[in-house]
């Protein structure tokens, strides 16, 4: 294998390692993942992002996702910007679609220099998200410390909502685990706690699967949004506030749900032999 060269990108904070795979392919076994996602003897991430020759002939290319325990998982709002913004750049266009485990996502670069994408079509039927048994998913029986009476979404990835008087005081990093790990998530979960600042306007802070506490995470902002309108406590569309900035997400009536935000490039490497296996 030669030299495998990467892109540090990051959607807010949210952060990742992004690999070429088209014309080398590379196939990471967890351990390695893991050794390349830590942040004082890797290269540091949240996920590790593998851009691969497409399957479906309408994409530009196949995003592979692994997150920084070595699993791997089928949808990342923030890291398909990043991946979109890089096709866009190769194509010389304004547009790129990228084929995902989840499903064709359409991405678009707005004029103001923000990637848009089409997260698809979210879900909220237990099976789908998916849960141990069948809930109303509008009000999931689970509750740990502040988190309870959580709303089950599923948008390519399990999300579980909770609404709290105060985002920074949720200690999500404390509870988010223990709900992650809760028998009624055969998947394990993300977890969301949101707290509603008005009608368009949420504070988001999340615990991500696989990743644990992140600066941002693209679907848990469109699960919270997504959520808080299922509740009626929000408008469809909503500026949800990060800890590393802030997204715009709509949910439309067709239940599509479209992301907006920044995307950067932090710097660009070739991985150590001792990395890339």
């Amino acid at each position: 294998m030669g030299p495998l060269s990467f892109v540090k990108m990051h959607g807010l904070g949210n952060d990742f390692v992004v690999v070429d795979a088209r014309s080398q392919a590379f196939s990471p076994k967890p351990a390695q993942v893991r050794a390349l996602a830590d942040r004082r003897t890797g290269v540091g991430c949240d996920q590790l992002i593998l851009v691969e020759p497409a399957r479906n002939p309408l994409a530009d290319a196949f995003m592979r996702i692994r997150n920084a325990d070595g699993s791997e998982v089928a949808a990342c709002g923030n890291a398909t910007r990043c991946v979109a913004a890089l096709l866009m750049r190769e194509k010389g266009d304004r547009h790129a679609i990228v084929e995902t485990a989840a499903g064709l996502l359409d991405a678009e670069a707005t004029v103001d220099g923000l990637i848009g994408v089409d997260m698809g079509r979210i879900s909220f039927d237990w099976r789908d998200i998916p849960l141990a048994e069948a809930v109303d998913t509008l009000h999931l029986p689970v509750a740990v410390g502040p988190l309870r009476d959580g709303v089950g979404v599923s948008i390519g990835n399990p999300h579980a909502v909770f609404f709290v008087d105060d985002a920074e005081a949720a200690a999500i990093e404390q509870f988010g685990p223990l709900i992650e790990q809760d028998p009624l998530f055969p998947e394990r979960t993300n977890v969301e706690a949101v707290q509603v600042l008005g009608p368009r306007h949420l504070r988001l802070r999340v615990w991500e699967r696989g990743a644990g506490l992140t600066r941002a995470c693209g679907t848990g902002a469109c699960a919270a949004a997504v959520a808080a309108a299922r509740r009626g406590l929000t408008d469809r569309k909503v500026a949800v506030d990060l800890d590393g900035g802030s997204l715009s997400i709509e949910w439309l009536r067709d239940d599509h749900v479209l992301m907006t935000g920044p995307v950067a490039t932090a710097f660009t490497g070739i991985l150590d032999p001792s990395l890339a296996g």
